[in-house]
Formats: C-alpha cells, structure tokens, sequence
C-alpha cells in the first residue's frame, strides 16, 4: 500500500484530499504546518507528499527544499500561483507535479495514481567512462560512485532518453511519456528539468556528455552502455 504525506493548514482541504485518497487506497497521513510535515516524514516512510505551499510556520519552499535534500520522494505542490513562470519555478524546486487551487480532488487522485503508474525498467546501466550508473529497479542514480537525488519527472526524462540511445526525442515526445498526454503546462517544462538533470549528471554542463541538444528537434543521450555489466 502506497504511504501519502499530506501537508496543509486549511482543515477542510485536508479533510477532502484524505477522503478521496483513502477511497483510492492510499494510506494517507495528514499534518497542519510544514514542521509537523518533516517530523512525519523522518519518522516514516512515503512514497509521495502533497504539499500546500502556504503554510503558517516554514514556507512550502522550505519544506520541498528539506525534503530534496534527505529524499527523492514524489513531491505534489498545492499552490494558488497559478503563472507559467510560478509553474517553472516550482518544479525547479524538485516538485514531480504542481496543481493551481482551487483543483478537483478527482484530478488531483487521477494525476497521483499517474505518478505511481510510471514503473521503470527493471535493469541496471553503467556507461563506459563508468561516471554515470543507472539502477532502474532501485530508481538510483548513480554520479562518480555518489548518489545523487533526481525528481520523478527528472528520473522519468533521463530515463526516455537513456532507453532511446541515439533517438531524438521531441519535447512533445518526451512530455507524452513523462507527464502523460492530458499535460496542461508548456514545452519550456521539458527545458527547466533538462537543465536540473545536467547540473546533477554532467562533469560539465556547457558541453554535455550525456543529454544532448538537437537545435529545433529535442533532445538525445550520449552515453554509451557499458558491455561488461
């Protein structure tokens, strides 16, 4: 049974998103303040947070900030910033999913149940210059034998790329396999999490060696599969 961490102060929305939830069968814990949230979090574990960004105590960004640096559990930010550069900004945070209050609770379990679909490949890949390792069963990534923390969405684009060697794959491409096909947000979204995926993986993020640029056509991967593993 999948653990979900709900953090909002307004009683009656954590009241509606746990009813659906524990319709949908999630075991669902709820706190009222973003310090509440973090002691949950450290004494249990989840697999996704709902995370309202205004919050009375820490703000919604400190607490994804907290949660980043110790997690890469799916984070689901709750906001009523609902801009396209308010969107970018959230997920350059680490948030996986972002939705504009007020929202249908029925979208929000149907995007949450999305998440938890996205199932990678069960096999492990080192590259030949052996800098970057990727563990798809364990979802571990892996950069100079330290591991490092990438979002759902993160984990999900490098994952498209690394399972398309040598494919050149469409912003619109890559949003259909990640976000799903109901994604309302905008190419550039690809853009933001590209760049947060080469700051975590490349040596050099000016001349990349794994996620490259095709100018006017996507994006590809670089590496090569390592034959001894």
């Amino acid at each position: 049974m999948k653990k979900i961490l709900i953090i909002e102060d307004e009683a009656a929305v954590r009241k509606v998103i746990k009813a659906y939830l524990d319709r949908e069968g999630y075991q669902v814990s709820a706190a009222d303040s973003g310090e509440a949230g973090l002691e949950l979090f450290n004494n249990e574990k989840y697999d996704l947070v709902i995370l309202d960004l205004m919050l009375p105590d820490l703000t919604g960004e400190e607490v994804c900030k907290n949660l980043r640096e110790i997690s890469e559990v799916f984070i689901f930010m709750l906001t009523a910033k609902g801009t396209v550069s308010d969107r970018i900004e959230g997920l350059d945070m680490g948030a996986d999913e972002y939705l504009v209050k007020p929202f249908s609770p029925r979208e929000l379990c149907a995007r949450i149940n999305a998440l938890f679909r996205r199932f990678p490949d069960k096999e492990e890949i080192l590259f030949e210059d052996k800098y970057l390792k990727i563990d798809h069963e364990r979802r571990r990534i892996t950069v100079n034998n330290v591991e490092v923390y990438l979002t759902s969405n993160e984990y999900g684009i490098l994952n498209a790329l690394a399972s398309n060697k040598g494919r050149v794959l469409s912003r619109e491409r890559l949003i259909n396999s990640v976000f799903g096909m109901d994604f309302d947000g905008c190419d550039r979204t690809v853009d933001v999490h590209i760049k947060n995926i080469r700051k975590k993986i490349e040596k050099d993020t000016k001349n990349p060696k794994y996620i490259l640029t095709v100018v006017k056509a996507g994006y590809k991967f670089g590496g090569i599969k390592d034959a001894n593993i």
